[in-house]
């Protein structure tokens, strides 16, 4: 974290370093993002890769000879803030997630590109949201829509499946407030862009695809705190179809919330087993999943109770 951190906060005046061509740049970020979805250690592996690629993206923009350079430049290095956000998110320093959100919405907007501008404007929805700011993050996904909608028509795939990304942010942050109707209108709007995308698509950043809209459904469904609907959800939808690690952990966090909620804790502990089997760290950094751990550690049942503290100390939950 700290080698991240540093290379996020230096300032880099007078800076000697050459950029590497933008065809390496391009090939490194799309090989962080790969090991990223296939690692079981993702943190680890993203933390190792993120340093240069922050000092060698801003070193691209700065060395950009004509306005076009500049832009395609940019757009490289909202990705890698992207890259960073995923990382920095749930670790202990708010400060510097909204800091790498702001850089990457600015970055963004001065590349002009539709695509890095909705997957800013995804990310920065879902800062909003976790931090409560539910009006915030309904401005900046319903302007970033309203600015796609024209475009969809002629844009190509990348593009139609960030539009479905913002549309399910849109529902999510509706069910958070409780209106139903609302969340369940948009995630169908997302399912119908999730079908007008390729069989086998899957967006390499915001994961949207035809594998994922059940998952969506399931969290839908818990952020309205339907215990039986939630369950139902869960039980549909497959994770194995998933192919990045990390969003299939996720779903299984998703489905062990939505059992929990539904009153079936030793289902939602057996699912949370199998989040941690795809990807231990999306769970250790989970504050659901540790929630959920930690209230059933306390469980009346010793069955239960054995189960939920194996589970937390394999998350170094529990202190010696």
């Amino acid at each position: 974290m700290s080698s991240c951190k540093e290379a996020l906060n230096a300032l880099q005046l007078g800076d000697s370093r050459e950029a590497p061509p933008d065809a390496h740049l391009t090939a490194r970020l799309a090989r962080a993002w790969s090991a990223r979805h296939s690692a079981p250690n993702h943190r680890d592996v993203v933390g190792a890769l993120l340093p240069d690629l922050v000092h060698d993206a801003q070193s691209a923009v700065r060395q950009a000879e004509t306005v076009a350079d500049r832009k395609a430049a940019q757009a490289r290095l909202a990705e890698v803030y992207f890259l960073a956000q995923f990382f920095c998110a749930y670790q202990p320093d708010a400060p510097l997630v909204w800091r790498v959100a702001e850089r990457g919405m600015m970055a963004a907007q001065d590349s002009e590109d539709p695509h890095a501008i909705g997957l800013a404007a995804w990310l920065t929805t879902q800062a909003h949201r976790e931090s409560a700011h539910l009006d915030a993050a309904d401005a900046v996904t319903l302007e970033t829509l309203r600015y796609l909608e024209p475009l969809l028509p002629d844009a190509g795939t990348d593009v139609r499946a960030v539009a479905g990304a913002l549309t399910v942010e849109a529902g999510l942050t509706a069910a958070r407030r409780g209106e139903t109707g609302s969340a369940w209108r948009y995630w169908d709007d997302a399912r119908a862009l999730a079908e007008s995308l390729p069989r086998g698509y899957f967006h390499p950043v915001t994961s949207f695809s035809h594998a994922v809209i059940g998952a969506h459904a399931v969290t839908v469904a818990v952020e309205l705190r339907a215990g039986g609907e939630s369950a139902r959800q869960a039980a549909r939808a497959e994770s194995e179809a998933i192919p990045s690690r990390p969003r299939r952990a996720r779903h299984r966090i998703e489905q062990a919330r939505a059992y929990h909620l539904d009153a079936q804790p030793d289902v939602a502990l057996a699912t949370l087993a199998q989040a941690h089997e795809a990807a231990p760290e999306t769970v250790q950094y989970n504050g659901y999943a540790k929630r959920i751990v930690l209230e059933e550690a306390e469980s009346k049942s010793p069955a239960r109770r054995r189960r939920a503290s194996e589970l937390a100390s394999l998350l170094g939950l529990l202190t010696a």
